[in-house]
């Protein structure tokens, strides 16, 4: 029998105490494998009621049905409080009490925002196309605008993702991410070229680098001027036993992060 600590991980940040997290493992659920156990996506082939009944296990510990979403890889943020169902984006936002922003992940970064106040909080799915397109630092500017409180109050917390000792990316990856910095007049562009190191090349001589997704996000929002950043200490990859991950076994299930305001 699985304990609620196996199941679930809480964000641990600066974060005031009507702001609630929820992240949940791969632990404590119905699903079978390869989807074993606690799996909350519908679309990655699992069995639908075995989903539900996990969606039926997770509603348990929250105030109303987490905001799914259908994600895109996009830079799109949604109000967290529209009604419309499965819409097409990769975060959302809410000064709403007891609505939950909600995204899934598999080795790619659920980041979790809210600012000092608790008066605002916002959840967003940034896989590296998602962190080029700056879907971070827009949630970060929406919840500054949204919550009028400055840029010091903001908070962020970094979930579960692929670490960097197991994230490889081709030489394009590398390259968009040195290019924008290069366009943005080179403004940390040697912070970013750390974020990736040599691994090995291709047969046709390709380089292959190792990437610090966790890092590349902590860069672009201090960028911005967002530094009460945490988090960022998880493998999705590595910890099989603890977390879904798509780049170790293809077909896999997903994880949830949530944040609300209580």
């Amino acid at each position: 029998m699985s304990t609620l600590s196996q199941m679930i991980i809480q964000a641990d940040w600066d974060a005031p105490d009507n702001v609630r997290t929820l992240i949940t493992t791969r632990v404590g659920g119905y699903s079978h494998p390869p989807y074993k156990s606690f799996n909350l996506a519908m679309h990655v082939g699992d069995d639908p009621q075995n989903v539900a009944q996990n969606r039926t296990k997770l509603k348990e510990l929250l105030p109303s049905e987490p905001k799914w979403l259908n994600q895109i890889h996009s830079s799109r943020i949604i109000d967290a409080a529209d009604t419309d169902p499965q819409l097409d984006a990769d975060g959302s936002i809410t000064t709403q009490k007891n609505i939950v922003s909600v995204v899934m992940t598999a080795d790619c970064l659920p980041v979790l925002i809210c600012n000092r106040q608790g008066s605002a909080v916002a959840a967003v799915h940034a896989g590296w196309r998602g962190l080029l397109e700056g879907i971070v630092e827009q949630a970060a500017e929406q919840l500054l605008k949204l919550s009028a409180c400055q840029r010091e109050d903001i908070r962020v917390w970094l979930g579960p993702a692929i670490g960097p000792n197991n994230f490889e990316v081709g030489e394009d990856v590398r390259q968009a991410f040195l290019a924008q910095a290069r366009h943005r007049g080179g403004y940390h562009y040697e912070l970013i070229d750390q974020c990736f190191s040599e691994h090995t090349k291709t047969s046709d001589g390709q380089n292959k680098y190792l990437a610090d997704i966790y890092q590349l996000a902590r860069v672009r929002l201090s960028a911005t001027g967002v530094d009460n950043i945490s988090g960022g200490h998880y493998c999705t990859y590595s910890e099989a036993d603890k977390f879904y991950s798509y780049r170790r076994d293809g077909v896999t299930g997903r994880m949830a992060s949530m944040i609300w305001i209580e």
